[in-house]
């Protein structure tokens, strides 16, 4: 099978963060297909159209990280039931300067932890509004709200539960199927690409 360069990002800057626990669960539960490169956030500046005639080196960094993936994996909590500030300050950095959106085309997938149920629900709402308006055709189904607890993941990214593991496997499994589909999609001479008297 053919090795999928997937970037991920992990929405929170803590040190303790419970995402980037789900974040090394997943590249281990993830199919053998995909290769994982974490494009980092914490060093971009808040983003301003100032830069644009410029860009200073971590937004180069980060707009070059984006292009080199084939697809990208947003793991993030939910702060103040939207999209983590440094996440979205990402975001704004890759999509900018204007006709140089670097997530165009990019098959995308959203999962979140928390200690709560459904915690990151809202915030990957977000999200989608967001990834659609750059024209980054997303994983919907299935949806994936990570209960976190400490009896259920270590910290290496093990998961103790059966129910869990199963369900994050079947995730990334879907994850994999659907970069494949959008890949072939915008494949040059697929057939939605082609003139269609070319086929009469």
């Amino acid at each position: 099978m053919p090795t999928h360069r997937i970037g991920y990002f992990v929405g929170s800057l803590a040190s303790g963060s419970i995402n980037r626990t789900l974040s090394k669960a997943l590249i281990k539960l993830a199919p053998d297909s995909l290769e994982f490169t974490e494009i980092p956030i914490r060093d971009l500046p808040l983003y301003s159209y100032d830069y644009d005639a410029d860009y200073p080196a971590a937004g180069r960094a980060l707009k070059e990280a984006i292009e080199a993936a084939d697809g990208l994996l947003f793991i993030s909590p939910e702060y103040n039931r939207s999209i983590p500030g440094a996440l979205k300050n990402a975001i704004d950095w890759g999509s900018r300067p204007w006709g140089t959106n670097s997530f165009a085309r990019k098959p995308t997938g959203i999962i979140g932890a928390s200690p709560g149920n459904i915690g990151t629900a809202v915030m990957q709402s977000s999200m989608r509004a967001v990834l659609s308006f750059l024209d980054a055709p997303q994983l919907n189904s299935p949806e994936a709200y990570v209960k976190f607890s400490p009896e259920t993941f270590g910290d290496d990214g093990e998961v103790r539960d059966e129910g869990t593991e199963r369900f994050l496997r079947h995730y990334m499994d879907e994850y994999c199927a659907f970069v494949q589909r959008v890949l072939d999609a915008n494949a040059p001479g697929h057939i939605g690409d082609q003139d269609p008297d070319s086929t009469k």
